[in-house]
């Protein structure tokens, strides 16, 4: 009976550690990055910091997207690309970062890729080139392959017929691949119902 009662107990507390430590992970990882930026100011108003990077950022956002600042925003991307390790630094943040947000999103067609002729091997990724005949390579794609856990993947080039597409959203796949196939999978398996 007590060893009952110690694994009941045991069974609630490795329940609730699953709730709350994600929660307090992200809460520190938030005030850490509140502390920094509050940090950068010489005066202290908790929040302050992050209220101006945030309004900076939209502001140079409202900028570059007028016509009157447009060409002054393409003239200084233009000298920046002209600096080689500088041009590379920029040009890899940028494209990164325009993968995922902005007009150009580059991580939005799914497919699932078998990995050799041989085998029935496959892994999720997303195509981020569907036609590389420019690269002389006529009926191949190039397939980015998240890793799961971590802001990397591998980028592979693959013949056409061994990639599929993946009938699910962007986010749900992308949330299925990162989080090692734990995250997002009663979605996927709902769009699939639903399809």
């Amino acid at each position: 009976m007590r060893k009952k009662v110690i694994n009941k107990i045991l069974s609630y507390f490795f329940r609730g550690a699953l709730f709350v430590a994600p929660v307090a992970f992200s809460a520190l990882v938030i005030e850490a990055v509140f502390n920094w930026l509050d940090g950068l100011l010489p005066f202290k108003i908790p929040g302050l910091g992050i209220l101006i990077i945030l309004a900076g950022i939209v502001g140079i956002g409202y900028l570059a997207s007028t016509l009157l600042m447009k060409p002054v925003f393409d003239a200084f991307e233009s000298f920046i690309r002209k600096i080689p390790l500088l041009s590379l630094i920029y040009t890899s943040i940028k494209d990164l970062v325009g993968a995922f947000v902005g007009d150009k999103k580059k991580f939005n067609e799914p497919v699932i890729v078998k990995m050799n002729r041989d085998s029935d091997v496959y892994k999720p990724g997303f195509i981020t080139q569907s036609d590389l005949t420019a690269l002389d390579m006529e009926g191949y794609v190039s397939v980015y392959l998240p890793h799961s856990y971590n802001f990397s993947g591998n980028i592979y080039i693959v013949p056409n017929e061994n990639v599929r597409k993946w009938d699910v959203s962007a986010t749900e796949a992308m949330k299925f691949i990162v989080s090692g196939g734990v995250t997002g999978y009663e979605d996927i398996e709902e769009q699939e119902k639903e399809a």
